[in-house]
């Protein structure tokens, strides 16, 4: 795996990259995470295949904090980034898997990514306006935390806890740090930033989109309702239904990574 950053005008923004030659994956993180989290496909055999690519979000993981919080950290600053990433390393035909704030990044981004052969989420459940959040989530006590500026070591451990499985407690320590690491401003300005015109209608996006979209689901889920997403109109749906991966909570491809990545190689090679 390779390592880098490029400089963008929202900063540093530091990603990896697999030493696959085959078709190229994006991979995009979710709310106060990392590229780390996607370790397993980048190190794993998906990486070894396809030339797989993840990122830091500005604030977060080793890239630099964003000079003008107000403008980059919002799906639309966000999006910006992602264009930015897949530009430098001419990735513009890449499979595009967002998770979690990833998938509504991925999502945000999709109408402006013409090349792009496919689009895959998990763990975000589209938003049209208003977003429906009372259907859309299970509201977990760590929901709390999504856009809180300051958060203790605990709530940290807890927010991670929430993305697993229930009664996982020997969490990666990495992803508590990632978590603490992140810069306040990014939760905070993010859940501000929702409102009526600071983001696209995704659930319009999904309707009309002309490619293949995958939709992964952990069958553990603490955070998302995943009946809810199957209520909605997804006219290019890969495989017709979303693909429920056993023994998963939100944080799938870390939990079940060789499922998750088989479905992701499949995906890949049906949008080839």
């Amino acid at each position: 795996m390779a390592t880098g950053s490029i400089t963008t005008d929202a900063g540093r923004i530091a990603y990896r990259q697999s030493a696959g030659t085959g078709s190229a994956i994006v991979l995009v993180h979710g709310n106060s995470a990392s590229s780390k989290a996607f370790a397993r496909q980048l190190d794993g055999n998906l990486g070894r295949t396809h030339r797989v690519i993840a990122f830091d979000l500005p604030g977060h993981g080793e890239s630099d904090d964003a000079a003008d919080p107000a403008a980059t950290y919002t799906l639309p600053g966000y999006a910006r980034v992602l264009h930015d990433v897949v530009a430098h390393l001419d990735a513009a035909d890449a499979v595009f898997v967002g998770w979690s704030l990833g998938g509504h990044i991925v999502l945000e981004a999709a109408p402006e990514l013409p090349q792009a052969k496919g689009f895959a989420i998990f763990g975000t459940p589209p938003f049209g306006f208003p977003p429906a959040v009372k259907q859309a989530f299970l509201m977990h006590p760590a929901m709390a935390c999504t856009f809180a500026r300051d958060l203790t070591d605990k709530q940290a451990r807890g927010y991670v806890a929430a993305a697993f499985r229930p009664g996982v407690a020997d969490l990666p320590a990495f992803m508590i740090d990632d978590v603490l690491r992140t810069d306040g401003h990014a939760r905070k300005n993010l859940g501000a930033s929702i409102t009526p015109g600071g983001f696209r209608d995704e659930v319009a996006v999904i309707a009309s989109l002309t490619r293949p979209l995958a939709v992964l689901h952990g069958a553990e889920e603490q955070l998302i309702n995943g009946d809810y997403v199957k209520t909605l109109a997804m006219p290019t749906l890969w495989r017709g239904a979303v693909q429920t991966v056993p023994g998963a909570g939100h944080i799938l491809q870390w939990e079940q990574a060789e499922s998750f990545n088989a479905l992701l190689d499949a995906f890949a090679a049906d949008c080839g």
